[in-house]
């Protein structure tokens, strides 16, 4: 074991002389030919040569989680852009009765706040808050032989979303222009209050005044990084977010589709 450490010292030393990082192969070489030369096939030459298999796979780790370590590159931006979501409505007619019902959202606001760190060229991970507002229209209809009830309401909504990503860029951190594709999850706090009553007819069911929703949801983006220069750069992405539908739980007859929430943004990053 002695003999083991001492080698891998002997290597690093050797590379930190030539100013290069400590090479984990020549340690592994030079202290396997040791320990191959003292073996000489028997029982206690075998059981020494298993115990410096067990130091040099645990120095190697070592050395490579080291490497790794000195790979990394924190980063941290601020993103900005349009968020659209999903429209949702059904239908239902059963006899002499039907009942129609949807919800039309509009283009909002959308920011997103986020920091990482790259593990390789090709690898990062990284956290993102998400903030974005929606205006929203709501109606229902209901006919039958007596008559029909309708309404139309206007509505606002904001969504706060707490995400973690995976990123897969497809080159390295040397080159000015990175495409990237990323997964990840996280929960996303749902809130709608209502802005005013459009049309009303007869007495139906309406969406509650104000109502609220968080649940785990799942994000997926397309994006590029352009490099600046001293460690400045632009990035823009293209995400979606899909999550539990909240809105069409207040339609009347609900709606069945999941909220999506897609995302066009643009802004600046900084590595560290």
């Amino acid at each position: 074991m002695v003999q083991g450490v001492a080698s891998y010292a002997f290597c690093e030393r050797k590379s930190k002389r030539r100013g290069e990082s400590p090479s984990q192969l020549k340690f592994f070489l030079v202290d396997l030919g040791h320990a191959a030369l003292q073996c000489r096939f028997t029982f206690a030459g075998r059981l020494v040569l298993k115990r410096r298999l067990v130091v040099l796979a645990v120095l190697g780790s070592l050395c490579l989680a080291g490497r790794l370590t000195a790979q990394t590159t924190p980063f941290a931006g601020v993103l900005a852009g349009l968020s659209a979501l999903s429209a949702d409505g059904r239908s239902i007619t059963t006899g002499n009765q039907s009942a129609v019902s949807l919800y039309k959202p509009e283009n909002g606001l959308a920011v997103n706040v986020f920091a990482g760190v790259h593990l390789t060229d090709y690898f990062s991970i990284q956290g993102s808050y998400v903030w974005n507002r929606n205006g929203l229209t709501l109606n229902s209809t209901q006919a039958a032989e007596g008559g029909g009830v309708f309404y139309e309401q206007s509505r606002t909504s904001a969504q706060h979303a707490v995400i973690g990503d995976l990123l897969l860029y497809f080159r390295d951190r040397k080159t000015w222009f990175r495409p990237y594709l990323s997964v990840g999850s996280g929960f996303v706090s749902f809130t709608s209050r209502e802005k005013a009553l459009l049309a009303l007819q007869g007495t139906p069911r309406l969406p509650a005044q104000e109502f609220d929703s968080t649940a785990p949801a799942l994000r997926v983006a397309v994006g590029m990084d352009f490099a600046l220069g001293g460690g400045w750069g632009l990035r823009y992405s293209f995400s979606e977010t899909i999550r539990s539908n909240p809105i069409s739980e207040q339609l009347s007859p609900p709606g069945q589709r999941n909220l999506a929430n897609f995302q066009n943004l643009f802004g600046v990053l900084k590595r560290f």
